[in-house]
Formats: structure tokens, sequence, C-alpha cells
């Protein structure tokens, strides 16, 4: 007998889990491709934006080197026209300083020497604008070398001693023997800025140039008497034509205005110098302003100058035979007149060929030269000076 069995097996909720599997499968591969597809929208938005500011990047670098070489064709303008505007200032006061040299009465010698400042405030200002031009467009570059402070110091408050005298001011000097290292004609202008301030903010009192020892320096100090500098106003004194009330206005011997421009070349040359400067000041009781200089040591153990101080006597130029050379008609005939009026002997021309019409350049004696640098046709003065004292003319030879 053969039996028979029959197996009944329920599948339908395998049936359903698979279904389920699958429906899962698809739910997690559409969001794959949904989380895909965002992903890439966010790269390519990424990519649109790295894109955008490599755009904005490239603009600003090159609107950067377009007012770089703006500011550089400003420095260069300024440069060219301040030499067209300061000679016929030049000639102007040397027409002043040969009326100076007459007898006149005193009403009339008051108002000649405010001709005088007031020549010397417009070719200040130029001065000074071109400084903060070529400062601004970093063609000023510092030339480092240690020195004697005291070479530099000396001068300064020689020359400021004598304009203290005449405005009725004490100025007093501790002279210092330390050795710096620094660019000398620049820190020359920045002592000399800060002096200049002193005396147009000090009334009456005194003003005292001096040194102080730091650990990371020598501290070059400008002390006063004068009015003082409210805290607030600090660090506002150092920008572009920015200033107090001077008292220069006030005096009756000094028509002379702050321009208010030396305090922002002192910081703009204190950067390229890379110097500190600092100011300490109370209103009423006067100011201290300080630049610190890193010490220097000198190559050699001898340190003796190498430009002899002239002395007080100065050099006698009566009698002596003096050349000038100015494309300038105008300084020709003032500077002329003023040598005279000196005692010299004096021949002007326009031109080396011009000079040669009256002089043999080779044998005829002379004592000095007066070049104008910038000269016709590209030539230059030192140039012309130098066939002068050579006798070699190939290096002035004119253009046809």
């Amino acid at each position: 007998m053969v039996g028979l069995f029959v197996l009944n097996w329920d599948i339908t909720e395998r049936k359903r889990s698979a279904e389920q599997l699958k429906q899962s499968y698809l739910t997690l591969e559409q969001r794959v491709q949904e989380r895909t597809a965002q992903l890439q929208s966010l790269n390519d938005k990424l990519s649109a934006e790295v894109m955008e500011r490599r755009v904005v990047e490239s603009r600003l670098l090159e609107a950067k080197r377009e007012a770089e070489r703006a500011n550089l064709s400003k420095t260069k303008f300024l440069a060219a026209i301040s030499h067209d505007l300061l000679q016929p200032l030049n000639a102007a006061q040397l027409y002043v300083g040969s009326l100076q040299e007459q007898r006149m009465p005193p009403t009339s010698r008051k108002l000649v020497r405010s001709i005088d400042n007031s020549l010397a405030d417009v070719e200040s200002l130029i001065s000074m604008l071109v400084d903060i031009s070529k400062l601004d467009a970093g063609v000023v570059k510092a030339d480092k070398q240690a020195f004697d402070v005291c070479d530099l110091l000396d001068n300064i408050a020689d020359e400021f001693e004598r304009a203290g005298e005449n405005l009725g001011l004490e100025v007093r000097y501790v002279r210092s023997s330390s050795t710096v290292y620094t660019d000398s004609q620049l820190l020359a202008r920045v002592v000399r800025n800060l002096m200049s301030n002193a005396i147009k903010y000090t009334s009456q009192g005194r003003i005292l140039l001096g040194c102080r020892h730091r650990g990371d320096g020598l501290s070059i100090e400008v002390w006063d008497t004068g009015e003082g500098i409210p805290e607030a106003k600090q660090r506002e004194i150092f920008q572009e034509f920015k200033r107090l009330n001077s008292v220069s206005a006030g005096r009756p011997d000094d028509a002379r205005s702050s321009l208010g421009l030396g305090l922002a070349i002192v910081d703009k040359i204190s950067k390229v110098l890379g110097l500190q400067i600092s100011v300490r000041s109370k209103p009423g009781r006067g100011s201290v302003f300080s630049v610190t200089v890193p010490y220097g040591v000198m190559r050699s153990a001898a340190r003796a100058d190498a430009y002899p101080s002239v002395t007080d006597h100065g050099v006698a130029l009566h009698g002596a035979r003096v050349w000038v050379i100015d494309n300038d008609q105008n300084i020709c005939e003032a500077m002329k007149l003023l040598l005279e009026e000196w005692g010299c002997k004096v021949s002007t021309a326009a031109s080396l060929e011009n000079l040669q019409v009256m002089h043999d350049i080779h044998q005829d004696p002379v004592e000095m030269l007066v070049m104008d640098y910038h000269l016709n046709d590209g030539i230059t003065g030192t140039t012309v000076a130098k066939a002068i004292n050579t006798g070699v003319l190939k290096y002035c030879r004119l253009s046809s």
C-alpha cells in the first residue's frame, strides 16, 4: 500500500516580506538618487561661487594694480609739475633776497619779509605734497647705515636755536654720542618736522631736543611748553591736513601758517624706516614727541667727520667768478642780481653753447658753477658741470 503525503506551506508572509524588502530597496535607491542630486547641485553652486570669487579676486587685483599705477603716475606728475612751479617761485625768492639786501624803511622791510614768508609757505606746500605723494606711492626707500647721532642732531639744534631766538623761545639741546642704525636723511626729516611743529605750537617758554637710552634703542625726544594736545586728537594730528590752531599766526614777526602736513610726513617716514613715533601731552602743559631708533655699530673705530663742518664765518664769496646756467631767464637774472650783491662776478647762460660764446670754458678761471638740473634737450646740469670740469664736451653734445 502506497501512502500519500501532502505538504501545504503558506508563503504569504514571505512574499509580503520580499515585497517590503523590494520597496525599501527602491525607496533607498530613490533617496540615494535624491541625495546625489542635492550634492551635485551643492557642488555646482560651490564651483560657481569659487569661480565668482576668482573673478572678483582678479578684478580686485587688477583694481589694486591700476590704483598703484595711478598713484605712481600721480607721483611722477607731481614731481614734474613741481619743477615747473618751483622755477618761477625760486626766481621770485631770489628777487626778494636781493631786495632784503637793500636799504629800506622798516615798513617796507616788514612787507618784503611777509612776501618772503608767503613764498616760503608756497614752496613748502609744494615740496610737502610731492613728499606725501612719493611716500604713498612707496617710491621712497630707506638707505640704512650706522652713524653717530650727534652728526645729525648738532646741525638741527643749531638751526632751530637761531629760529628760537628770533621768536623769543629758548631752544636747548642735550648732546648724545650714541651710534644709531637707520637712514640719516629720512631721520633728519623726522626730527626737523618735530622741531618745527614744536616751534609752531609754543608761544613762550622753551623747547628741548635730547636723547634717552632705552632697551630697544635710542629715544630722540622733542619737548615743548606749548599749548598741548587733547588725548582724543593725539592720533588725528598725524593725518594729512589735520592740525590744531597754531600760535604762529598770532606772532607779529611770523606770517607763516601751519600746513597740516608736517606730522603726516613724520608718520609716513617712520613707517618706511620701521620706527615707532609716540606722543605724550597734556593741554596747557606742553607735549613730548619721541622716535626710538635702533643702536648701531660703526664699521671702523676711526670716526673722523666725513663732511667737515663749515665755520660760522662761512665762505668768502667776494670777487668769486661764478657761471650760472639755467634755461629760465628769470632765474638767471635773479641769481645774478643776488650774487652780485655778495660781490661775485657773474656770467649767466641758458645752455653750455651760450656759455661758450662768452667764455673759453677750458681756459677761463671760475670758482663756482650754479646749474639747473633740468636743461633743454634732455641735458642735465650735472652733465654740463662734468663737461666743464673734465674738458670733455662729448658728454654734452646737444641734439641737432
